[in-house]
Formats: structure tokens, C-alpha cells, sequence
């Protein structure tokens, strides 16, 4: 099994993702209909981005690092949760088959995983977090 550090990727994939998280949570907290678009945008090119990294990381197996969960996919699979949440609760769709086919299907694999798959919260109980969380956000500090 080849490792993160075996993959040329890792500090471009690395970037990426720091790049486009703060606009995955940015686009609950955009005012205005530009100000989310712009966000959703920002992720959408991150995850094509990502999607290139993918292919040539994984070098056509299941994971970034091959046949088995590595560092860069628990590394990733933790935005999953908050990923489907932010499409659910804003109507879109980021993984997209013809966008990102193969992170579709790492997706899919990971969450199946049998390491992974009892601990992959469930979207609607992350969904009721994140109102929760919002709510707060949204709250004028109290003295």
C-alpha cells in the first residue's frame, strides 16, 4: 500500500482543501444570493480540482492511496458528513457523477468501508447539528 507521502499530489490536494473548506462553511453563514453563489462555486471548482487529484493519486484503485484507507482519504472522508449536510440543507449537489465520477465512487467506498461506516455520521442527525450551530452563529452575542 503506497502512502500519502508517496503521491505528488498530497501538498497540491492539501492546499485545495484548505481552500475550498472555509467556502463549504461559508456558504451557510453568504448573505445574499451572490455572496452564495460565489461560495458554491468556490467548492464546486475545489472539488473538480480534487476530483484530478484523485485520478492521478489513486492511479485508478479504490482509495487515494490504493486499495486500502489512507491518510489523505480520513483526511478528506471527514468533510464527507459536512459536505452531504451543506448539500442537503442548500439544495445542491457537489459530488456529481459527471463532474466528479471518481470521487463519487470514493465516496461510496469509503463510506462503506467496514472501518469507517459505523463511525460516518448520519446526515440528517449532522443536519440537526448544523441548524443548531447556525442558530447560535446567527445569535447577537449576549453580554
Amino acid at each position: 500500500m503506497g502512502s500519502f507521502s508517496t503521491c505528488p499530489w498530497f501538498n497540491n490536494v492539501t492546499k485545495r482543501v484548505m481552500q475550498w473548506f472555509p467556502a463549504l462553511s461559508g456558504i451557510s453563514r453568504a448573505e445574499g444570493a451572490k455572496a452564495r453563489k460565489v461560495a458554491i462555486e468556490q467548492v464546486s471548482d475545489g472539488l473538480v480540482l480534487l476530483e484530478d487529484a484523485y485520478s492521478k493519486c489513486s492511479k485508478g484503485k479504490d482509495f487515494f492511496s490504493g486499495y486500502k484507507i489512507g491518510y489523505l482519504d480520513i483526511a478528506l472522508g471527514c468533510f464527507l458528513g459536512w459536505l452531504r449536510v451543506t448539500e442537503k440543507m442548500n439544495n445542491v449537489k457537489f459530488l456529481d457523477e459527471h463532474k466528479t465520477p471518481g470521487l463519487c465512487k470514493w465516496a461510496e467506498k469509503f463510506c462503506a468501508d467496514g472501518a469507517v461506516k459505523d463511525v460516518m455520521p448520519e446526515t440528517d442527525k449532522l443536519a440537526e447539528i448544523a441548524k443548531i450551530l447556525m442558530a447560535k452563529f446567527k445569535a447577537p452575542p449576549s453580554n
